[in-house]
Parts: C-alpha cells; sequence; structure tokens
C-alpha cells in the first residue's frame, strides 16, 4: 500500500495511491493511517490534480544514521564504525517532493545524500531484531542534505544536516515492502550519481531499528534515515536532485539560495 499525505490547496489529507505509473490516483481515507485503520471516504483525485507533500512529519525526532555502508566510509576517509553511528535532526528540516532545499548562508557546500528511510508505526523500546516489522510503518525515500564544510569544523553533525528544508522525504510511503535488496539511486540533473543497494548496508533495517530503540523510545511517524552509498557530492544552487528507490519511487527536490 502506497500512503500519501497531499493537499488540493486546503488542510492537507490522506490517501492512497492506487493505479499503474502515469495513471495514479489517490484514494482519500479517514484521518491519519498512523493512528487508526485506512478508511475510504470515497473521494478519488488524478495524482496530477494534488501536491504531495512529506509523506510524514516526525512529532518527535528523524534519526539519522552515518557511515552504514562501507564504500561510503572509505570515501569520507574513515572506517565504517562498529556500531550505527546515530544522530538526531529535527522535524523542521522536513519538506515534501518538490519542496526547494534552501542552501544556507553559512555553507559553501552542501551535499546530496539519498537514502531509505523507515516510519516507525507504533511506540516501542528495546525492540529486539527479530520484532522489529511489528513496529514499522512503512519505507520512503530520503534525502539527507549535508553542509559538509559545517559538518567538518563543527565536529558533530546537528547543524550541518539540521537546517530547515535538509531533510526531503517522499513521494509517499509503501508499507509491504522488502527492503533487505533494493536499488538506490541518486541523480543530480539527471546524471547517475549513488548507485547502491540496501543489502550492502552495514546493519541492516531490522538492526537499526532495534539499535535506535534501546537508546530513545520510538513513537509513531518517527523516521530512522539508514545510511547513504558512495557517491556523495555537492550541489549548487538551481540543481535538481531525485532520490529513486526501487519499490518506492523517486523524490525529487530543487537546491536554492535565498
Amino acid at each position: 500500500m502506497r500512503i500519501a499525505r497531499y493537499t488540493t490547496g486546503e488542510d492537507p489529507a490522506y490517501g492512497v495511491v492506487e493505479g499503474e505509473p502515469g495513471h495514479e490516483v489517490v484514494a482519500a481515507v479517514q484521518g491519519d493511517p498512523l493512528y487508526q485503520p485506512v478508511v475510504f471516504t470515497g473521494e478519488r483525485l488524478p495524482l496530477e490534480d494534488v501536491r504531495l507533500l512529506a509523506p510524514v512529519i516526525p512529532r518527535s525526532k528523524v534519526i539519522g544514521i552515518g557511515k552504514n555502508y562501507a564504500a561510503h566510509a572509505a570515501e569520507m576517509g574513515s572506517e565504517a564504525p562498529a556500531e550505527p553511528l546515530m544522530f538526531l535532526i529535527p522535524n523542521t528540516a522536513v519538506v515534501g517532493p518538490g519542496d526547494p532545499v534552501v542552501m544556507p548562508r553559512q555553507s559553501e557546500r552542501v551535499d546530496y545524500e539519498g537514502e531509505l528511510a523507515v516510519v516507525i508505526g507504533r511506540i516501542c523500546k528495546d525492540v529486539p531484531p527479530e520484532r522489529v516489522p511489528e513496529v514499522v510503518f512503512g519505507y520512503t525515500c530520503a534525502n539527507d542534505v549535508t553542509a559538509r564544510d559545517l559538518q567538518g569544523s563543527d565536529g558533530q553533525w546537528s547543524r550541518a544536516k539540521g537546517f530547515d528544508t535538509f531533510c526531503p522525504l517522499g513521494p509517499w510511503i509503501v508499507t509491504d515492502l522488502d527492503v533487505s535488496d533494493l536499488s538506490v539511486r541518486t541523480r543530480r540533473e539527471g546524471e547517475v550519481v549513488q548507485d547502491g543497494r540496501t543489502s550492502d548496508m552495514i546493519h541492516d533495517v531490522a538492526a537499526l531499528v532495534s539499535h535506535a530503540s534501546q537508546a530513545f523510545t520510538l513513537l509513531p511517524g518517527d523516521v530512522i534515515l539508514t545510511g547513504t552509498p558512495e557517491g556523495v557530492g555537492p550541489v549548487q544552487p538551481g540543481q535538481r536532485v531525485e532520490v529513486e528507490i526501487e519499490g518506492i519511487g523517486s523524490l525529487t527536490n530543487t537546491f536554492v539560495r535565498r
């Protein structure tokens, strides 16, 4: 099931995206599917007639995972950590598909990082890996945008990864998906710059969710970013970056300076 959050110019609503590419419709549902069963209202809208929003705005937190692909750790000049390397991103960084990513004046180098994102579906703590499927609501695409120069100078990553608009999510949440071996591709201005697979993760989704839950109580709508493949690089103002994940779809955002 593909669950979207959208607007037609009024308050945000939720719906299930149905149909083949180019012929999708959004079947509206009552309330927020994170908190109640899917009940259709009967309204159906062509996908092209709605504006997709970030499929979830975490009420609590976004948890990032650093250096979870060995090749990416190597390109950053370091070894992969023995345990998942976690950092927090404020929910004010979240934007949706098509929204601009604003490059801050404090940074001279802003990078893309295409990633698989996990959306938590129920409150949980100390979840064993084998029970992680019980607490996952679904998956979406993410761009873990990073002010690379500030990441180096600060030593910790909150500012470099937490600027407003630095966490695009979308286009929707897929609730039934085997994420053990999916293609993760990032394109900058149409050119493929990252081409990895989730099977290359050092720590898989079950391990990441379990590890995070040992430190934090996870709440419905919390998002865990699972790390990025090799090939990260800078973006220039006006460039478009697309993150495409097999079985989910594509998330596209344009980078701007203001």
